[in-house]
């Protein structure tokens, strides 16, 4: 594994691993990982970015943009995965003084193209899914096994990634479906969209065509909270997120998710994390 500083692209070090084994040791010829990469805090954007392999990118933290070549910018956020292709260019990263937490698998193999023809459509789209430690545990297990060097192992790597990816498609397209159709799922998802403003119950109210004890309902029965406690927790969640993925300091990061006062915020975040906002920014 190769561990090394670059402070054009991330504030702390980057992990690279590079298969080690030649190809021909491998059984598993139809797929082969290449290269696995961890950028934590990634600032860099790229822009007009070209690839002579396939590579899929999984955003566990942050969040910014994807577009390929002039086509439309399109959000991304923590859960978000998409792809990089041969023959297109790429203008993607984090937002300007944003960071965002990359995991990247270069492949290689004709598998790719059974992919592509039956259930990765749509290359250039990026998709979102639910974030659960379950992810994380596949992908600190796929880096484990590619950074053993053991043909045996860089293959399960391989196969352990097609499962990785298959779940992440099937995720997506399941959390596609119940948002568009549930009226809680949207509901959530606008509150959600809405985290870095003030929570403006009337202004949810009117957009979804409900009455205030509605929505209170409404949230209570989908979160097993009242409505502020969830509206609390959803920012407070991000605060962490954005304490250990940014240089904002704590007034800028109360600012941003919508609090005039920091010290209600510090107030709020030690009641729900247990410390204040500096001490586990630099003890986490």
């Amino acid at each position: 594994m190769t561990t090394y500083m670059d402070y054009t692209i991330s504030s702390k070090p980057i992990r690279i691993i590079d298969r080690s084994t030649d190809k021909s040791k491998l059984s598993v010829k139809s797929l082969a990982i290449i290269t696995v990469g961890h950028l934590p805090n990634r600032k860099l954007y790229r822009r007009k970015a070209s690839f002579k392999q396939y590579a899929i990118v999984y955003i566990a933290g942050g969040s910014g943009t994807y577009r390929v070549g002039g086509g439309e910018k399109q959000a991304v956020g923590t859960g978000s995965f998409f792809l990089f292709y041969p023959n297109a260019s790429f203008d993607y990263g984090p937002a300007r003084d944003e960071t965002w937490d990359e995991f990247y698998f270069t492949i290689e193999g004709s598998r790719i193209q059974e992919w592509l023809d039956t259930w990765l459509t749509d290359l250039g789209q990026v998709r979102q899914v639910s974030p659960d430690d379950a992810q994380q545990s596949k992908i600190d297990r796929i880096f484990a096994l590619m950074e053993s060097g053991d043909p045996g192992n860089l293959d399960r790597a391989a196969l352990l990634l097609e499962s990785f990816l298959y779940e992440l498609v099937l995720n997506s397209q399941s959390r596609l479906r119940i948002s568009s159709a549930d009226p809680v799922a949207k509901l959530l998802d606008d509150i959600s969209a809405s985290i870095n403003q003030p929570f403006d119950a009337t202004d949810v109210c009117e957009r979804h065509h409900i009455s205030l004890s509605t929505l209170r309902r409404m949230i209570h029965k989908a979160t097993g909270y009242s409505l502020h406690e969830y509206i609390h927790r959803l920012k407070i969640s991000e605060a962490k997120n954005m304490l250990l993925n940014t240089h904002q300091s704590v007034k800028e990061t109360a600012a941003s998710l919508g609090f005039k006062d920091v010290f209600y915020f510090s107030r709020l975040f030690k009641k729900y994390v247990g410390v204040s906002p500096q001490h586990f920014r630099t003890n986490v």
